[in-house]
């Protein structure tokens, strides 16, 4: 069963004015590893997850070739202005992932497809302190299909296609840990399940 998969990072002593340059790093790192150097959307969430944003902007692109959405830095800081305690900042940038292309029986490939990935970093009083749960900054990777393909037979062909979504998740991760300064990090799923067991487990099968 597909799973979200989430990292959570947190930060020693973090104070809210730290936040702006946190998540300049963590977006910024997305381009080095099989994503989009442009930011797509920013909400911006008061209070709880329960109020409405009171700051949404989409940067499209202006032609089938542009690079899509903007610099990291320019949409940190149209969000990020005011800065509150009690606020959530959502981004979304693009990611890009080996996975499985099924047109038919006789036309199956494999080809890196674009996802969405959600970056949020939450103020010290949003929503009763969720930071202390979710971290200072969470990446919301959406569904872990990529890094295990439960349902695809585990040929040579996808081993190495799961394994180089794994890698380049891995990759990223550190990444975004050692530039953004992180101290602690968690990567972990909504079911509660560990990837690297059901990743083991799911190679084993193949042997």
């Amino acid at each position: 069963m597909a799973d979200t998969l989430y990292l959570s990072l947190w930060y020693p002593n973090l104070r809210v004015a730290a936040l702006p340059d946190k998540l300049v790093a963590v977006l910024s790192a997305f381009a080095a590893h099989g994503g989009e150097a442009g930011v797509y959307a920013a909400t911006v969430w008061p209070v709880g997850w329960s109020e409405s944003p009171i700051f949404q902007q989409v940067w499209g692109r202006s032609g089938p070739n542009a690079a899509k959405g903007v610099d990291p830095r320019n949409a940190v800081e149209a969000a990020l202005d005011p800065l509150h305690d009690d606020y959530a900042y959502e981004f979304q940038i693009g990611w890009s992932l080996w996975e499985l292309e099924n047109g038919g029986e006789l036309d199956e490939r494999w080809v890196r497809q674009p996802r969405l990935v959600r970056v949020t970093a939450f103020g010290p009083l949003f929503d009763d302190g969720a930071y202390e749960q979710d971290g200072h900054i969470r990446v919301d990777f959406g569904h872990d299909s990529p890094f295990l393909e439960e349902e695809v037979t585990l040929d040579s062909i996808a081993a190495r296609h799961i394994e180089e979504n794994v890698r380049q998740l891995v990759s990223l991760t550190a990444t975004i840990e050692k530039d953004s300064g992180a101290t602690a990090r968690l990567l972990w799923s909504e079911l509660g399940e560990s990837l690297a067991q059901r990743l083991a487990a799911r190679l084993g099968t193949g042997n």
